[in-house]
Order: C-alpha cells, then structure tokens, then sequence
C-alpha cells in the first residue's frame, strides 16, 4: 500500500466496493434506504444503535496503511451501500492480506499444495443466499458467491464450474500460493507420516498422543462478517481457505448455508469459523438464529453459547475429545441481531471477536462454555 495514506485508501476502497460486480441494491432485488450513521455505544448483550457490523477476529487489524474488515464495512453502511456490499467488501481485504494464511491469498493449500477457496454470502431482504467450493485461482471468492447470489438461480457453484462462472464476470486468475505458504506446506509434507486426514478402514480412532501431534500441523481458520444496517436490515459472508493440507475437494461449513453461515432479516445472521465439519453436522448458523427467534428467544451470546455445547454433545469419537471427554477443536459462532445486539461464544474461554458498534472498532471476548485449565 506503499503511495497511499489512509484517507486515501479507503477513498478508493469505498470506489472500488461501489464498482464491485453487481453491488447496487437493485442487483440484489431490493430497494434500501439510506441509513444514518449510530449515535452511541452498545455492548455484547444489549442492544446497539444500528448499524452493526461483527466479525471474527481477523476483522480487526490488518496492515497500518489500511482500515480493517469491520470499519470498511461501517464506513460503507454510513456512506448508503447495502449491508451485504458492504462485508463483502470488508472481507475482501482480509481475502488480499497475505499475512492471514486462512483466507484468500496466501491461505494454506490442501495436501497437493493447491490453494481451494470457499465462501458463502446470504441477504437478508431477499432471503437469498449464493456459494463457492473448491475455488482455485481467484482471490477473492466472496465476491463470487455475491455474484452467485445476484446473477444465477442457483445457491452454490462449485471446483471447475465455480471457476468458469468467475472467469465469464472477469475475474483473473492468479497464483495463490505465497512462498511462506508453500514452505509451510512443504514441511507438513516432509514430516506428516500419518499425520493426515486418511483414516485405516473400520477406524475412526487415534491415540491421544497422535491427536496431540497433529494439532499444530492442521490449521482452521476463516473470517465470518455480518451487518445489519441503520434500516434493520442483515447481511452475511463467510469465508476462508479452509482446513490445511485438506483431501483435494474437501469443503467446510464455510460455504454450508445454515452451517457456517445463516440470515434471517425478521430475526439476526450468525456464522461460525473453526472446525467445519463440526458446525456442519449442527447446522451451526441455522441453530443460533432459531434459538434468537424463539419465544422468549435467547440473546445471541447464548445463541452461541447453545450452539457451542450442541457440538460439546454430539462430538462421540474419542479421537475428537481430550480425557476429560470435551472437542479437542476449536469453534466460535458470531451473531447479531435485528435490534443490533451481538454476541459470540466459543467452546474453550479465550477467543475475541471484532465489532463496530455505537462509532467504535474493538475487539470483545468471546462467551465460552469451559474456562481455562478446566
């Protein structure tokens, strides 16, 4: 970002996201209003002067030369862009960030060393929602599964085909190995043994020790965003790089409507990051906002929270658990509201979560069901 100052780069950025394929709201079926910007502050728990946008972690931060995921997406709000342009556009610049080896460019590949992307994005308004899988050679897939939304009948493209839809929008193709990935992959190579995601037949157990062995070797990561605007209006997108060193063709909650990403405009959105195939067999994100829209329904921290021990009781195999019987992974949900409260939860106390709410950027602690050392 060298030759730019701040105000400079988010001056091109909002251009650039009002330019982006098929961002003007009636592309997406729906007519908005303008919305205003929040007059005060909100807390996780309570209610927030909209608009609101939350996000994993990664949302926040980023190189200095750059706002980061969540204050892109506010100042596009703020400025009239839908909510669904707007964390799209928020997360494209994690999607650009070779430093955050879980998404985008520079994610870690799968076990033949190539880069597959995955990413989901749902609008409220329409209660419509568009996907990638197995995306290879494009950068930015969240803006595919936007271009899903908006220009096909379907909800999820995938592998070639998800890519032969990018190209026919422009989209170009790029290398999205980094040398930094590439030498991470490399070691895994070099030293995996059985430390890999092929299991002997008849068996789905592991030693502890091998379980232990493999944690730091297989990463999961990704950045889920959603938004609802000054109109109560939601939004969501997730996505990620997925599992590293992966089976070729394998696929997460990421791009899973109701798993890894879920919104309803009469209630809230939620989405999740960390192990997939847990939140897929949960229906993670379709969880939480059933569990909001109940009558009293929950607040989103203990929507996530709820969510979080549904995995705790339907993880049974002793390779996935520690000794005391508990995921040996990790999972955090995100949600927001209709009315702007948000929250997050995570299995084991520890993770954060980003937010801008009453004016504010931070990063808040996640609810969790187990605290540390327990």
């Amino acid at each position: 970002m060298s030759g730019f100052t701040r105000r400079e780069f988010i001056s091109a950025s909002a251009a650039a996201a009002a330019g982006a394929a098929g961002s003007s709201p009636a592309a997406l079926g729906v007519v908005l209003p303008r919305q205003e910007p929040a007059a005060a502050a909100g807390a996780s728990g309570a209610a927030a002067n909209l608009p609101v946008v939350i996000a994993s972690s990664n949302g926040l931060g980023g190189p200095p030369a750059r706002k980061s995921c969540v204050e892109l997406a506010m100042e596009l709000m703020l400025a009239g862009k839908d909510p669904l342009t707007a964390v799209v556009e928020g997360v494209a610049l994690v999607e650009a960030d070779p430093n955050d080896q879980s998404v985008g460019y520079g994610g870690l590949p799968n076990e033949d060393g190539v880069v597959e992307l995955d990413a989901s994005v749902m609008y409220g308004p329409s209660h419509r929602s568009g996907a990638v899988a197995g995306l290879q050679r494009i950068m930015h897939p969240s803006r595919v599964a936007k271009l899903v939304l908006e220009r096909t009948d379907h909800c999820l493209l995938v592998g070639e085909g998800a890519l032969r839809f990018a190209r026919a929008h422009g989209f170009e193709e790029m290398n999205l190995l980094t040398e930094a990935s590439r030498k991470a992959w490399l070691k895994w190579k070099e030293n995996h043994s059985d430390d890999d995601d092929w299991l002997p037949e008849g068996s789905n157990e592991i030693s502890p020790q091998a379980a232990a062995d493999r944690a730091w070797r297989h990463t999961f990561g990704t950045i889920n965003c959603c938004a609802v605007s000054a109109a109560g209006d939601l939004a969501g997108v997730t996505t990620t790089s997925g599992l590293s060193w992966k089976i070729p063709g394998r696929v997460g909650d990421s791009p899973i409507i109701g798993a890894g990403l879920y919104v309803d405009n009469e209630v809230g959105a939620a989405g999740s990051t960390g192990r997939g195939e847990a939140v897929i067999q949960t229906c993670g994100a379709h969880t939480i906002v059933e569990a909001m829209r109940r009558d009293p329904g929950l607040s989103p921290a203990d929507a996530c929270k709820e969510a979080c021990q549904r995995i705790v009781d339907k993880t049974k195999l002793s390779r996935l658990r520690t000794k005391e019987g508990r995921p040996d992974f990790g999972v955090i949900f995100y949600a927001v509201r209709k009315d702007g409260t948000f929250g997050a939860a995570s299995i084991q106390e520890g993770p954060e979560f980003a937010v801008f709410a009453g004016g504010k950027a931070r990063r808040e602690k996640c609810a969790f069901l187990y605290p540390k050392g327990s």
